[in-house]
This record gives C-alpha cells, structure tokens and sequence, in this order.
C-alpha cells in the first residue's frame, strides 16, 4: 500500500507551519481587532432607503466628531457603524444628521457597551475557550482510555488539540488583516465561532482516531503506519463531503445573510475548512510521528 498521506507528512507539516507562523506574525503585528463587544463603545445598524456611498458614510460620521468610527456596507442598503460611547442625546444627534444628509432610515440595531463591561466579556470568552480546551482532552483520553499501545490515550486528547489549535490561530491571522484592511473586528459571535470551529474540527478529528482505534483492535499495532493511513483513507470521503455540504451553506450565509452575520459566517468557513485540512493531513500524521520518536 502507498502512504500517501503519512509519507508526505512532512510536506503537510510545512504547509500548516507556514500558515500558522505567517497568522501569529500578523497577529503580533497588527493585533487582535477587538470590537465594542470587548473594548466598549457603541454599535448601530440603520438601513437606508438609497444605499449611500461608504466614503460619505465616513465623512459625515467625521464632520460629527467621529472620525474614529467605522462603516462596514458591502454596497448594500445597510450599514453597520462603530464609534465610541455614546449617550442617548448623541445617538439620537447621529440619527437625525444620517437623516438629514442621506433620506430617510430606518435604525435596526443600537448597543452600547460600557469598558469595564467588555474587559469582563473578554476574560470571559478567553475562559471559556481555555474550559473547553482542558475538557476536551479529558474527555477524548478517557474515551481512548483502552487504547494504550502503541500510543497512549491521553496522547491522542493532546493531538486533537494540536490540531484545533492550528485551526483557531490562522482564522485569527486572517482577521487580522481584515481588521487592518476592511474594518472587520472580533465581537462575541467570533468567540462563538471559535467554540463552532473547536468542536467540528474535533469531531472530524476523532472520528479518523476512532477508525484507527477500531482498526489496530482489529489488526494489531505491528505495522502503526499502516494502519493510520488505511484509517485515514476510510474515513477521507466522509470528511471531504460532509465539510464540503457546510462550507456551501455557510457560503450562502455569508453572501445572501446580511452584514450582522458575515464576520460570523467568513469565520467559519475558514476555520472549518482548515479544520477538515488538519483533521486528516496534521492529526494522524501526528500520531505517526510521535510513534516514530517512541520507536526508535
């Protein structure tokens, strides 16, 4: 049998360093573009009878004493604005001048989220990753607790979140970039997204563990390479299909779904797509090399 995937481990391996390396550069870089959700201000989503141009958008929001804000459109007759905190006068200051210059509109959404509040919601949402992170390997070296040759269990729960790692860094470096090229930023949904991203992408990781589980039960341990690639190759139609069949609802999410749901939407479709990648060409390959390192 040819080990496709296990013998070209090294490519994969590269591939995903240099991904993950180029999303922790921009990060550091350009930094987390946190939203209102995390740092305070306040957010308002109007919709216009006549779709305004977003650079005039901008102008009147800066002739307002907002030069700080920004507009997220796309070109259609919506808008999404974030400036700093606002009192109940200014808003409605700011809906009578978006009025006056661009007809007549209609508010869908205001929040206003104090610092102290943000600085709790983001402790939070870090918490609340960080919980997920430790249960999950808990849960995943209990679950492979019979398995102990040639691998131990708990080792499996540790590459699983290696690779779920590697599938929340480079979404991060994408939005990066985003936040310093198209006004994009990290509020609350994107931490649900992250939760999303961390829980498919270790679904699809264990369901190719389970399948080598099952396999070196039924064919012992005494060729591990083998038995990981013909796991992975049982198991890469199912994956490939069931990502592609998310991926094309997201995709319609994200075009058709409105500005509020699109940051939420592009999230996912990377993070799921990276995490279909990971689950068969970083995590198994993983399981090979370790054995490799313990069997020297």
């Amino acid at each position: 049998m040819t080990l496709a995937v296990i013998r070209l481990r090294k490519v994969w391996y590269a591939v995903s360093g240099l991904l993950v390396a180029t999303s922790l550069m921009l990060v550091a870089v350009l930094g987390i573009p946190f939203g209102i959700d995390f740092t305070g201000g306040s957010l308002l989503e109007v919709r216009f009878d006549v779709a305004p141009e977003t650079a005039a958008l901008r102008k009147e929001l800066s002739n307002m004493g907002y030069a700080e804000a920004t507009v997220q459109s796309a070109g259609t007759d919506e808008a999404l604005i974030r400036l700093s905190n606002m009192t109940e006068e200014d808003h409605q200051r700011v809906l009578n001048a978006l009025e006056a210059s661009f007809g007549n509109i209609d508010e869908l959404r205001f929040d206003s989220i104090g610092p102290t509040i943000g600085k709790e919601l983001k402790r939070d949402a870090m918490l609340a990753l960080a919980i997920a992170l430790i249960l999950i390997v808990a849960y995943v070296a209990w679950a492979f607790r019979k398995v102990s040759e040639p691998i131990a269990s708990w080792k499996y729960g540790l590459l699983t979140i290696v690779a779920a790692l590697h599938d929340l860094i480079i979404p991060l470096g994408v939005f990066a970039v985003l936040g310093a090229s198209q006004n994009f930023q990290i509020d609350t949904a994107f931490i649900a997204a992250l939760l999303t991203i961390l829980g498919y992408s270790i679904n699809d990781t264990i369901v190719v563990f389970d399948r080598t589980r099952e396999n070196l039960a039924r064919w012992g341990a005494h060729d591990f390479e083998m038995v990981v690639e013909k796991s992975v190759q049982q198991t890469f139609a199912r994956s490939i299909n069931t990502t592609l069949t998310t991926l094309l609802a997201l995709l319609a999410v994200f075009l058709f779904g409105g500005e509020t749901t699109r940051s939420f939407a592009l999230a996912l479709l990377i993070g799921i797509g990276v995490g279909a990648y990971s689950s068969v060409f970083i995590a198994s390959p993983l399981l090979v090399t370790w054995y490799r390192v313990n069997h020297k």
